[in-house]
């Protein structure tokens, strides 16, 4: 627990970054890659009530996780559904019964928490060189980078007023640029009358138990994909995103605890959750507080705002997913941008693995998509593979690896 010097020191000025850093982490889960979800439930053929079920079980567990753990460890643990799963699950659920996939989910679930109890997912992580952590890092941002700018031929109104808003702030008030970005874009498209919540009422969610059933043909098709797609496009990239950025807490409770919420909450129709990636490197930077020590605030406010969104099940999903695709990729890549060089600054600052860390990088750009598996795990792979060739060995375990470019982050109880 903090030390009570800790506690005086967290003021209003304090709370806003974080907080804001966090809704924005949720703003571009929800508004990016949920359709997935409901793509995945349609083709399942699953009920309003069942679809409405699987938003509240996913929503509720990946909200209480990342809270619990950004509480205990006072790190911003951002927690997740698993992405690349649901776009598994949009193929899968096809062709299986959805109460094999069920018990599927639990089976992949449960085979993460023992993951997590055996402390061998923790050792893999700390051989990683932090130049390869970077490169991947910097591969997996690049085209959310990209796509801030992509934008501009299809909304050029929008994004061209982000980016100018964006430039401007960081010229005279660095600090408020996202807020100030996130503010200026929600009240243009309210000007423009492009956000249309007229028709929108808060109802409750109801959480629907499925009898899970159990059979080899979901267990080879559904649960081992699931538990690989999870742990090569989720896991391994997500604790990188944390390692880059200086936080050093184990990957062991948050596998435990992530795969024991997965499997508490498949019977209601979760597929997976776990550490996130992507949005967590929103919360895990500079842009969410100039101080390490206090971005911890951001994952308990994504857990909040999870949590209020379960809740209210596809309602205020539906909120999030009207907005426009240009606000949502623009809104991430402009967010991502301090992220995305400071792991290129790092990928490229030690000479020893400056070749192999480059070959991650563009690899994982590429996104390379083999047997299933994505883009993060062929890339790291391959920066890996180059280290070891070029430097004759893997880097000797190292008892806290983090990125050396990175701020250090008070341990608990520490002064700030």
């Amino acid at each position: 627990m903090p030390s009570s010097t800790t506690k005086s020191s967290i003021r209003l000025g304090d709370l806003l970054h974080p907080i804001v850093a966090g809704l924005i982490s949720v703003i571009v889960n929800y508004g990016g890659t949920f359709i997935l979800v409901f793509q995945a439930a349609k083709v399942a053929g699953l009920s309003p009530e069942l679809t409405a079920s699987w938003v509240w079980s996913v929503s509720i567990g990946v909200g209480v996780t990342g809270l619990v753990l950004s509480w205990v460890s006072r790190e911003p643990i951002i927690t997740a559904w698993s992405t690349p799963a649901a776009a598994f699950l949009v193929v899968a659920l096809g062709t299986t019964p959805y109460a094999e996939a069920v018990g599927a989910y639990m089976i992949s679930a449960a085979a993460f928490v023992l993951l997590g109890l055996s402390g061998y997912f923790e050792k893999v992580i700390r051989l990683i060189p932090p130049g390869v952590a970077a490169g991947l890092l910097a591969g997996i941002l690049l085209q959310f980078g990209i796509g801030a700018f992509g934008g501009m031929s299809i909304d050029p109104m929008l994004v061209g007023l982000l980016i100018g808003a964006y430039i401007l702030l960081k010229r005279f008030t660095a600090r408020y640029a996202v807020v100030g970005i996130l503010a200026v874009g929600l009240a243009f498209l309210l000007i423009q009358g492009r956000l249309d919540l007229s028709g929108l009422g808060l109802q409750l969610a109801a959480p629907v138990f499925t009898q899970p059933e159990f059979s080899l043909n979901a267990l080879l098709s559904v649960a081992l994909p699931l538990f690989l797609i999870t742990l090569t496009g989720q896991y391994m990239p997500g604790m990188l995103v944390l390692r880059n950025d200086g936080f050093s807490t184990s990957a062991n409770p948050i596998v435990t605890l992530t795969g024991l919420g997965s499997l508490l909450m498949a019977p209601f129709g979760s597929h997976a959750f776990n550490i996130a990636a992507i949005t967590a490197a929103i919360c895990t930077g500079k842009e969410a507080h100039e101080e390490p020590s206090k971005r911890w605030i951001a994952g308990l406010a994504a857990g909040v705002f999870y949590i209020l969104v379960g809740i209210f099940g596809v309602t205020l999903a539906a909120v999030f997913m009207a907005f426009p695709a240009a606000f949502i990729t623009t809104l991430a890549g402009l967010a991502l941008l301090g992220t995305i060089g400071g792991s290129l600054a790092s990928a490229m600052a030690d000479a020893k693995s400056r070749e192999a860390s480059l070959i991650t990088f563009l690899a994982a750009a590429a996104n390379i998509t083999l047997f299933g598996i994505g883009g993060a795990f062929w890339g790291l792979l391959m920066g890996l593979v180059a280290y070891a060739v070029l430097n004759g060995r893997l880097p000797r375990r190292e008892r806290v690896s983090i990125n050396p470019a990175a701020e250090p982050v008070p341990r608990k109880g520490a002064a700030n």
